[in-house]
């Protein structure tokens, strides 16, 4: 009997063994957390090939966030910079960029060239002895978006100041934000003077910051450049009346072309049109012969092509809406056009920061006003901190509004503490020709602009 049992006992236990084998194998390995997995450094191999317009591909040892793809934040990269994390939280600098749509090679030009800054300044220890961190999300060009990031980026992330953005829209709408949180923003091509100074209260927003120059000075070298240089009689305006930026830039072209007392007239279009014959007809029946352009290169680049189409040719001239991507727009059409630029893309200050981009991402930059924004922005604002000696927003912003002759890649940047505008920053007249731009000369900017 107690043989039977002991067989019995063993029988159970090895049908329990098996039992449990089975189950096992039928089950699925526990998922690691979101929140882990994304946390993993991913060193992706940069891309030899043209930008194009989608979000481009991170910095070396990038680490990705899962909530939306866009949002790419910079983590530390080398073991250096491991245990620079293991010593101190990373100190998070937001960037608005435009990585997909309209504007992309803009937005992924400032953004690479960010992500370069923070590899450098992480390279050589971080900050205040922590690591750097850049968060970036994909704002697509529109506003609500650029909203949502903002939100996103000081709620959820804590950053304590933000790079970016380039239209002047879409500082309007997250300044609000910005002012109430305290958190410094350093726009990169955002040009209406508005962006930095209420025009309800004459007061400067004390947030809000520019590295580029305003429509005001824009306005009055491209007015004086058409009327006293090429010697127009009747100027012709051409401008998005949706557009913050062409607004801007329209309001000063036609307050110094009246200066001046050189007659002029305004011709309309909404974002997204893409046929400006009417237009264009109307101002050549007029006898315009001069224009000035105050969209962005694409609508400027149809506007040179299909005035070559009607066989009118008066002298063009646009401002830093500007891209190379226009040649391919306008093709021929665009020799002779007369441009505005904050900087000459052969301007030899730009060699050394170009060649650490082609070393990077394994291509030449093409978009090199936005390659220098961008850098020089995180530069600013890394500068600020560590001058401040802390990463809190209003003590950054104090740093910023009393930064004086701090030299970066192509211009030494003092803030007007009155405007948050840069001082006496230069602007290059350049032409287009043999499908490219020349330059032709340095305006001198005024004192306040």
């Amino acid at each position: 009997m107690n043989q039977k049992k002991a067989l019995l006992v063993c029988a159970l236990v090895a049908l329990a063994v098996v039992g449990a084998v089975f189950w096992n194998s039928g089950q699925k390995e526990e998922p690691v957390p979101e929140s882990l997995a994304a946390s993993t450094p991913v060193t992706p191999t940069p891309t030899a090939s043209t930008p194009a317009p989608a979000v481009s591909a991170p910095a070396p040892a990038a680490a990705v966030k899962p909530e939306p793809a866009a949002l790419v934040p910079t983590a530390p990269a080398s073991s250096e910079s491991a245990s620079m994390a293991a010593a101190g939280s990373p100190i998070k600098i937001g960037y608005l960029a435009t990585l997909t749509g309209e504007g992309a090679t803009w937005g992924q030009h400032e953004r690479e060239a960010a992500l370069l800054a923070v590899k450098e300044v992480n390279e050589k220890g971080g900050l205040l002895g922590r690591p750097v961190e850049l968060v970036c999300y994909d704002i697509k060009g529109k506003p609500e978006d650029a909203v949502n990031a903002i939100r996103r980026m000081i709620f959820d992330d804590k950053v304590v100041a933000v790079g970016g953005s380039n239209y002047s829209g879409i500082q309007l709408a997250v300044a609000p934000i910005a002012e109430a949180e305290k958190v410094p923003v350093v726009s990169s091509s955002a040009t209406n003077p508005v962006v930095t100074v209420d025009p309800d209260t004459g007061k400067v927003r004390p947030y809000m910051f520019r590295i580029t120059y305003t429509d005001p000075y824009q306005g009055m070298v491209i007015a004086d450049y058409l009327i006293q240089k090429c010697g127009a009689k009747k100027l012709a305006i051409l401008g998005d009346v949706g557009d913050a930026y062409s607004e801007g830039l329209t309001e000063f072209v036609k307050a110094r072309a009246n200066e001046l007392k050189a007659e002029n007239r305004f011709w309309a279009f909404r974002g997204g049109d893409v046929d400006f014959r009417a237009q264009l007809t109307e101002a050549k029946a007029w006898g315009a012969d001069a224009v000035a352009l105050t969209m962005l290169y694409k609508e400027m680049g149809l506007v040179i092509k299909q005035a070559a189409e009607l066989d009118w040719k008066p002298f063009f001239m646009g401002g830093d809406g500007y891209s190379p991507n226009i040649f391919e727009i306008a093709g021929d059409a665009m020799e002779g056009t007369f441009w505005l630029y904050p900087m000459h893309n052969d301007d030899p200050k730009l060699t050394g920061l170009s060649t650490k981009f082609e070393k990077e991402y394994g291509r030449k930059p093409t978009e090199m006003l936005n390659m220098a924004f961008g850098y020089d922005i995180l530069q600013m604002i890394l500068h600020a901190i560590g001058t401040a000696g802390k990463a809190e927003g209003p003590a950054i912003r104090d740093a910023i509004e009393n930064t004086k002759n701090l030299q970066v890649t192509h211009f030494t940047w003092t803030v007007d503490k009155t405007t948050h505008n840069p001082l006496n920053k230069p602007g290059a007249v350049l032409k287009a020709v043999g499908g490219k731009l020349e330059y032709l000369e340095t305006w001198a900017p005024q004192a306040n602009f």
